[in-house]
């Protein structure tokens, strides 16, 4: 029987948001003043036995249960306290529980965002803030984007802009909602004939553009020092088509999702600028994409590097 593969959105922004607002990420409101960085190290453990195909929710026996482990350092820098860049770089594992493939493993897509504070208004017993966002990823490694479902990315190139909104209360608790759109460039595969809903006699790919969105509700207690939120998450691929009956998966396929997850972060008492975090997130429904089961966990560290 032929191996039914799947592909899995898996570019540094997905993995951004499944660490969610933890450290400063492109996602959030944080900003590190001028001269200040965090520098921060995630493990992600992403796992899903079931997927669907097109909107047919399956299983497959010759995948099993398909993994997908990622370490990712990552860096945030104050380069005025309106301003900041951001960095990150996963390394990503995937492998299955069944069958004969043995996945992939190497260095997935390098990302760099800048992220400017707008606005900064107070207003009632709170803060209302804006901030824009724009960033670009790109492959790190030769890795094979059609090698499905155990690529380590799309192979393409992602720009993106993102608006950033949120209001919190003086005393702890947020709102924040998101929206970012994704302008994707050709991937490139290692084959000069493909077949989606037509044949094309060439290596490169016409990858669909995306919208990720996200809403979150938290607060943050005890001075300052421990925080606790929910999100609502997804992402809407603005074309692409669906994974055929028994068919293998495809770096431009359609692909929908929305997910739920909450995650805290402590500020350690006995190491000034020393954190650690936890994340958990679920694919609650989708399109073309395994329904996916996310926790994370990493540790965080800021401290000046210039006055």
């Amino acid at each position: 029987m032929r191996t039914i593969r799947l592909h899995v959105f898996s570019l540094v922004v997905a993995a951004l948001l499944a660490v969610g607002a933890q450290a400063q990420t492109p996602t959030d409101a944080l900003m590190m003043d001028k001269g200040q960085i965090c520098v921060a190290a995630i493990y992600t453990h992403d796992a899903w036995d079931e997927y669907w195909e097109g909107t047919l929710k399956r299983a497959n026996g010759n995948i099993g249960t398909l993994t997908r482990q990622s370490v990712m350092p990552m860096f945030a820098l104050g380069i005025l306290d309106r301003l900041n860049v951001i960095a990150a770089l996963p390394w990503v594992h995937t492998s299955a529980s069944a069958g004969q493939v043995r996945g992939a493993r190497g260095l997935q897509d390098w990302g760099f965002w800048v992220k400017g504070k707008a606005l900064d208004w107070m207003t009632g017993p709170g803060h209302f803030t804006i901030h824009a966002v724009a960033g670009l990823t790109a492959p790190a490694s030769n890795y094979l984007p059609d090698f499905m479902p155990f690529a380590l990315g799309l192979g393409c190139i992602d720009g993106s802009l993102r608006g950033v909104f949120q209001y919190k209360l003086d005393k702890g608790p947020y709102a924040r909602v998101q929206m970012g759109y994704h302008l994707r460039s050709n991937c490139t595969i290692e084959r000069d004939y493909y077949y989606t809903t037509q044949g094309y006699y060439t290596d490169q790919v016409d990858m669909p553009n995306a919208i990720t969105y996200e809403a979150v509700l938290g607060t943050w207690l005890f001075d300052d020092s421990f925080k606790i939120e929910a999100r609502y998450d997804g992402l809407n691929t603005q074309g692409g088509f669906d994974i055929r009956r028994q068919d293998a998966g495809f770096p431009s396929n359609r692909m929908i999702f929305s997910r739920v997850g909450a995650g805290l972060q402590y500020y350690l008492p006995f190491v000034k600028g020393l954190g650690v975090l936890a994340n958990g997130s679920y694919i609650v429904s989708g399109r073309n994409v395994g329904q996916s089961t996310v926790f994370s966990g990493g540790i965080t560290y800021q401290f000046g590097i210039w006055k």
